[in-house]
């Protein structure tokens, strides 16, 4: 007796509430074990794969790639048996190369399914890989020896479509010249390389264009001399890497000087929808991060004010890893209320950053670099070499005036600037 179940989109996440599907890895008529994964699915910068609960037989996909399904929703439909048939109407299975593998004893069906496999897949292999990225392998003559040294980006380093994708476009450019595979890049008669944005970097697009259409985009910079927190990292970092097992980047710092910053001045610390004006009681931090393929990610440091120096830096360290692992979850990149950047790590003086939608202001810190400074002293003034940083801000004109982006900075400079050499972390 058979029974059709419905496959559901599961909860994310406390704050997620609808995904889209962004590729299926079972059709209609596979059938589908326990755990096997189905369909791949994305929530805003997070992707993921959807398993089945039971198994069956895949017999109706009530999605289609881009639909956007609530959560809870029924996205495909499995039948189920609840014993395998039994009778003399079996007698043949074809394999995947043809051939015909009789079965005289009903009995061995099981046995006899068991050697039915895929002459593609003689090599053995430790690593688990979903349908799809087997399919793309065994379309591009990929073997399971090769594709064991990709790299890969997932949760527990498997390996994705992107990551696929990525090796064949490196390491394979002319042999991936088929117009007729839509998941592939391809080279025009002039050898120009012609690729369309991924799902990633689509929303990235769709998001600062947005951004830049709603948001009156105002920059504010300064400058400050950074050298008496230069010179407390430099001796506290090994004896906390010896103690904690971590190291200390400046961008926890920077976010523990801009959580205080921003009690003082609430109005940083705001969204705006059409003409209301909200001021968020939570200060919830997100750190714009690079990943490996170039693409970028802000995962939110929730409450950062409350937490400690020593808090922040096993957080930072902790989300800017599982960042570039793809091992982030949803409710880690929501309900930010302000935004930094640390654009210094590439070298980079300063930048006008965009705004991160619905928030009002943005703030990129630059490269460190030693400068011949004046210094003021009772004495009179001289020439020193001193530690320097840019400051670039950008905030929303619409509710934040010149005078309040300006003031913001400034605080952030001071706190900076009178950094405490004794602090303990």
């Amino acid at each position: 007796m058979s029974n059709k179940i419905e496959i559901v989109l599961p909860k994310m996440g406390e704050s997620v509430d609808e995904a889209t599907i962004t590729g299926w890895l079972k059709n209609e008529g596979d059938f589908v074990n326990e755990d096997d994964l189905i369909v791949e699915i994305a929530t805003d910068k997070v992707d993921s794969e959807v398993p089945s609960e039971f198994s069956g037989v895949l017999i109706k996909k009530l999605c289609e790639v881009n639909d956007v399904v609530k959560v809870g929703d029924p996205i495909a439909i499995i039948e189920t048996e609840n014993e395998i048939k039994k009778n003399n109407t079996i007698s043949e299975i074809k394999d995947s190369s043809n051939e015909n593998i009789a079965i005289d004893n009903p009995n061995d069906y099981i046995e006899k399914a068991e050697k039915i496999i895929d002459t593609n897949d003689s090599e053995l292999t430790e690593k688990i890989y979903s349908p799809l990225v087997k399919n793309i392998s065994k379309k591009e003559g990929i073997s399971i020896a090769e594709l064991d040294s990709i790299i890969g980006s997932g949760k527990n380093g498997r390996v994705t479509k992107k990551d696929i994708l990525n090796y064949i476009s490196k390491n394979k450019p002319q042999e991936s010249l088929d117009n007729n595979k839509p998941y592939q890049a391809y080279v025009n008669k002039s050898y120009d390389e012609i690729t369309e944005m991924s799902r990633m970097e689509k929303l990235i697009s769709d998001h600062m264009l947005s951004s830049k259409q709603k948001s009156a985009h105002v920059q504010a910079f300064i400058e400050a001399d950074i050298t008496n927190l230069f010179k407390w990292r430099e001796k506290n970092k090994i004896i906390f890497f010896n103690r904690e097992n971590e190291k200390i980047t400046f961008t926890p710092i920077f976010i523990s000087i801009v959580a205080q910053v921003l009690r003082e001045f609430p109005m940083l610390n705001s969204s705006v929808e059409d003409y209301t004006v909200i001021k968020k009681k939570s200060i919830n931090i997100g750190m714009a991060t690079a990943l490996n393929d170039g693409n970028l990610i802000v995962p939110v440091i929730k409450n950062a004010d409350q937490l400690s120096l020593l808090g922040l830096v096993k957080k930072v360290n902790d989300l800017a890893k599982r960042s570039r692992s793809g091992q982030l979850q949803p409710d880690e990149v929501k309900e930010g209320t302000y935004t930094i950047s640390n654009v210094g790590i590439f070298d980079t003086l300063m930048g006008t950053p965009i705004i991160n939608q619905p928030q009002v202001g943005i703030l990129a810190f630059g490269a460190i670099n030693k400068k011949p400074s004046v210094i003021e002293t009772d004495g009179g003034d001289f020439i020193g070499i001193r530690h320097k940083i840019f400051l670039s801000h950008s905030f929303d004109h619409r509710i934040v005036n010149g005078a309040m982006g300006g003031l913001f900075i400034k605080r952030i400079k001071e706190l900076i600037e009178n950094w405490d050499s004794s602090t303990i972390i």
